[in-house]
């Protein structure tokens, strides 16, 4: 993942006890430099405003990690903030026992002063409480700093828009001045027919690698119709070239009808092979389920499942995601592999048909767009079962924490969008930390 400037701020008053002060320094630098050892650190505590804006005049930090070692008045903070415009970890240390002795470090109520300052100020922050030894402040340190690092790589991400979505799929379309602004991220587009005229530009011989890496790949590809196998091959190659020769990182693609009508070939298969090489792709054109494909497969180094939601169970308390034709290959159940089918609908393939293998943790995560314009995140943690494939095409069973209607109800009453991505891995602090960075509105169950 790519790198961050860090920025560790230590702020004490040297009238508190000092021999205390800098076993928590020293502690807490080392800690930092284990979680990534770009942490930037002064040399000593900063015991005055003075030090504080001297040590910091000349850094360009992603990110501030912001610890009262003893108290510090909202001064330090508020001199600081003029400075950086950029996320804030809020860090105090516990108080040692005196057994009715004068206060050690006064940190806590350091972090009030420098709360309410920010508050008041109108910046957002994060906050542990906390020794410097202890696993949930490491644990928060470094969700910290990979949240951040998601933010930064945003900046420099490229998504690509393959035609546009079909009637009735508005939810999926996005601006590219509204991704630049909100985001970060680069919009560019490309209609659908110039990649199939490219692909229907290309000899057998030069798809050959293409269709020799997806017969590895995928189970049963061999009996699809030879001219489908053939028009596969050479779409896949036609979107591959694309997305290495623009930088790609994240693409949403028309599928249907054109890819049946115009092509002949649903695109599924080729959609999944880029997931399987590191493209977050969507179908049907949805630039924001993209989008948070792209987050979850940062986070968890891994590809992601794209899915509806499409059924509940209460007795188990589970929800089924699936999709008509699209899932990377490597998310398939031992037991089967990525098999390989024809389109539920318009029985023409290749397209995916499989169950996705258990996860023993996952988050299911949206970036949706509200009415106003503003974003939101919509999480939610629980595990995927051990459940063979649901309908024809992909899917998997996704267990809740909470009542699973519930979370159906709750979240259609706030008028979320049908698409999501499923996350191998437990992300909701992450994505909730991202959200509250990027200024968003969080859901979370």
């Amino acid at each position: 993942m790519d790198k961050i400037s860090a920025l560790y701020i230590p702020v004490a008053v040297p009238t508190y006890h000092m021999e205390t002060a800098d076993k928590m320094f020293d502690l807490s630098v080392k800690m930092l430099r284990s979680v990534d050892e770009g942490f930037i650190c002064p040399p000593d505590k900063l015991l005055s405003v003075e030090q504080m804006l001297e040590f910091a005049a000349d850094k360009r930090p992603d990110i501030l990690v912001f610890q009262n070692i003893s108290f510090a008045n909202s001064a330090y903070i508020s001199r600081l903030l003029a400075l950086f415009d950029c996320p804030v970890l809020l860090w105090t240390l516990r108080e040692p026992h005196s057994k009715g002795g004068r206060l050690c470090l006064n940190s806590l109520t350091g972090a009030y002063s420098a709360a309410n300052a920010m508050r008041d100020l109108g910046r957002n922050y994060e906050y542990v409480y906390g020794g410097p030894d202890e696993a949930r402040v490491r644990k928060a340190v470094t969700t910290f700093v990979r949240a951040a690092k998601i933010k930064k790589a945003l900046r420099s991400l490229k998504i690509a828009a393959v035609g546009h979505t079909p009637q009735g799929f508005g939810f999926g379309r996005a601006l590219d001045a509204e991704l630049l602004k909100g985001f970060g991220a680069e919009l560019e587009t490309i209609e659908a027919r110039e990649l199939m005229g490219k692909a229907r530009s290309y000899t057998q011989e030069e798809c050959k690698e293409f269709l020799d890496k997806s017969l590895c790949a995928m189970c049963r590809l061999e009996s699809t119709p030879e001219k489908n196998l053939s028009d596969y091959a050479r779409l896949y190659k036609a979107y591959a070239d694309y997305v290495k020769a623009r930088g790609i990182g994240a693409l949403a693609s028309r599928c249907w009808p054109d890819f049946f009508t115009d092509y002949g070939t649903p695109v599924c298969g080729v959609l999944s092979m880029l997931n399987d090489e590191g493209i977050a792709a969507a179908c049907e054109a949805d630039i924001y389920g993209a989008l948070s494909m792209w987050i979850g497969m940062k986070l968890s180094q891994a590809p992601v499942f794209f899915g509806d939601p499409v059924a509940l169970d209460e007795k188990e308390n589970t929800i089924s995601y699936w999709h008509c034709g699209a899932g990377a290959c490597s998310l398939a159940r031992e037991d089967t592999g990525a098999l390989v089918g024809v389109h539920p609908n318009r029985k023409i393939g290749p397209a995916m048909d499989f169950g996705c293998r258990p996860f023993p943790e996952a988050t299911v995560f949206r970036v949706g767009r509200n009415p106003d314009g503003s974003f939101r995140f919509f999480i939610m943690e629980g595990s995927v079962e051990d459940k063979e494939k649901q309908f024809t095409g992909t899917s998997l069973v996704f267990k809740c924490r909470r009542s699973s209607r519930e979370i159906v109800e709750e979240s259609i009453r706030h008028g979320l969008e049908p698409h999501f991505a499923v996350i191998q891995g437990a992300w909701g602090d992450c994505l909730a930390m991202l959200g509250r960075m990027l200024g968003m509105e969080v859901m979370r169950y």
